[in-house]
């Protein structure tokens, strides 16, 4: 049975973590943290969040990088976060085109239903800390708790929601702040 209990949080990576790029994160390299963000993900850690990444990575499909690459790419993430104090409870990627119409890809709630299977938890009301319109719709669509940054497309996805009552932080150090004063 799932812990409904376990404090999780699913952040997006692209825009939320690091720096995202029109032209993809293709290697390690040119993987930079967004400032203050492997801190914030290390302060939630230790206050005993669990933190999954859920990302879509159509790189892959598209041949812009390797396997490899993208395991490069989280290594050096990971590395980051575990520098700050932190650590991340599962890396979930969707390597598929727009266009495959798979269930991972998000919105779709695929890679959620495989983190609650691996890690036995429940993604209900769970924060999910993003900057698009599809990190939003996949916390809707998984009964969880959509978090907008500002950071990465976050501004444009804002504007697209303006309708939505969605909470909205600049960045994902402030979501974490939010996050945990609430916590305690």
């Amino acid at each position: 049975m799932p812990n409904a209990g376990a404090k999780l949080v699913v952040l997006d990576r692209d825009g939320v973590i690091n720096e995202d790029s029109d032209d993809y994160i293709k290697s390690p390299h040119e993987w930079r943290a967004i400032p203050g963000s492997v801190e914030a993900i290390g302060d939630l850690y230790r206050a005993g969040f669990e933190i999954v990444v859920v990302t879509n990575q159509s790189g892959l499909a598209r041949g812009f990088f390797s396997e490899d690459a993208l395991r490069g790419i989280h290594a050096r993430m990971t590395e980051a976060v575990r520098d700050a104090g932190g650590e991340f409870a599962g890396i979930y990627y969707c390597p598929h085109l727009p266009s495959d119409d798979c269930d991972c890809r998000k919105p779709r709630p695929g890679l959620v239903r495989q983190l609650e299977r691996d890690l036995n938890v429940s993604a209900i009301g769970a924060p999910f800390i993003g900057d698009k319109v599809s990190d939003v719709d996949l916390a809707a669509a998984v009964g969880g708790r959509p978090l907008l940054v500002r950071t990465g497309r976050g501004r444009e996805a804002e504007r697209a929601l303006a309708g939505r009552a969605i909470e909205t932080f600049a960045d994902l150090r402030a979501a974490a702040n939010a996050l945990l004063a609430a916590a305690k």
